[in-house]
């Protein structure tokens, strides 16, 4: 079903929301970085950010999390887990390349042979309102990753920006319980020509062009390729694009202890880290940025793919608009096509 939230309403509407269910949606902090987080006042929410710096994902999988407390206590040590999520969630303006990312993170956190509580809790606890992208930007290449600008699955509800109103489609179960909101009113025709309309538009700017296709079996001939030593000059190992990628997962645990108290944190951790893969005899199978380097694109393109057959990038370019050293994926994708 297909319905409408007047612009007029929305700081209303996001009230209502909050009301019920902890509200994450996109906010623009005081120094300038975009991210999700958990509102406390409507007025912060601005579904104007094209795509967030700091990926949708932190509301899943936290930058850093606290897994459990322990302390003791005369002759006892009490351990309190964090997994439990006490209220229903609501995740409003995440882009379609975040939410296919979702899909992805589904298969290593609640996948068949590892389920994560930590991480599945808060996604079963959410509804995803997506939002379509109406101005891709120029580094946006989620049409090559089986995505779009306008890409539905994953999200409960869905967004289209029509100027002075949103088109609102409920998709889900999930999304359907939101129909009966009182600030939702039934779509007219005009409205819904003009959302087909942006939906066209926006498609034809993020056409696909990156070819993706058997760059597995590329990559299984490429181990030793002097190719290694020339695409990781523009690499300066500072991490920024495995941090803001929708899909890397890659993290560390540490106690943080006192002398009768403590807790146990998971941190984001990054493949190109020289410490990463460093062993406890002090061995580092990956010990130069060569070796990082390759590890990346070998996860994203060929280690993902043989595990849960699928490309573990979903295109949203974050990596490319903030890599200092101008790295851009696209073009290395087309080398190593070319063989």
């Amino acid at each position: 079903m297909k319905l409408k939230l007047d612009k007029k309403d929305f700081i209303p509407f996001l009230q209502s929301l909050m009301d019920e269910y902890d509200l994450f949606a996109p906010v623009r902090l005081a120094e300038g970085v975009s991210v999700y987080k958990k509102i406390d006042r409507p007025e912060e929410v601005d579904l104007s950010i094209r795509n967030t710096q700091k990926p949708a994902k932190e509301i899943f999988f936290p930058q850093s999390e606290t897994m459990f407390r322990y302390e003791k206590a005369e002759k006892e040590n009490r351990v309190t887990s964090t997994e439990e999520i006490r209220r229903n969630r609501v995740l409003l303006g995440a882009r379609p390349c975040d939410i296919q990312a979702f899909a992805l993170m589904d298969q290593v956190f609640a996948g068949k042979d590892y389920t994560d509580v930590y991480y599945l809790n808060k996604r079963k606890a959410t509804t995803v309102i997506g939002m379509g992208c109406d101005h891709p930007l120029s580094t946006c290449f989620c049409s090559s990753l089986n995505g779009g600008p306008f890409h539905r699955e994953g999200s409960d509800l869905f967004l289209t920006d029509l100027g002075e109103s949103y088109l609102v489609e409920s998709l889900t179960e999930k999304g359907m319980t939101f129909q009966k909101n009182k600030f939702f009113e039934k779509a007219t025709d005009n409205e819904l020509a003009l959302a087909k309309g942006i939906e066209e538009k926006a498609a034809e700017k993020v056409k696909a062009s990156v070819p993706v296709d058997g760059i597995e079996k590329r990559l299984d001939a490429m181990m030793e390729s002097p190719y290694w030593d020339r695409v990781q000059e523009k690499c300066l190992g500072c991490r920024v694009c495995t941090y803001l990628c929708p899909t890397c997962h890659c993290f560390d645990i540490v106690d943080e202890a006192l002398t009768k108290k403590g807790r146990r944190v998971r941190n984001w951790d990054s493949c190109l880290s020289s410490l990463y893969s460093q062993e406890t005899s002090g061995h580092n199978p990956r010990p130069t940025n060569r070796e990082r380097t390759r590890q990346r694109l070998m996860h994203k393109f060929n280690y993902f793919p043989k595990n849960f057959d699928r490309i573990a990038c979903v295109g949203c370019g974050r990596c490319i608009l903030y890599c200092p050293g101008h790295f851009d994926i696209r073009q290395t994708i087309k080398e190593i096509q070319k063989g």
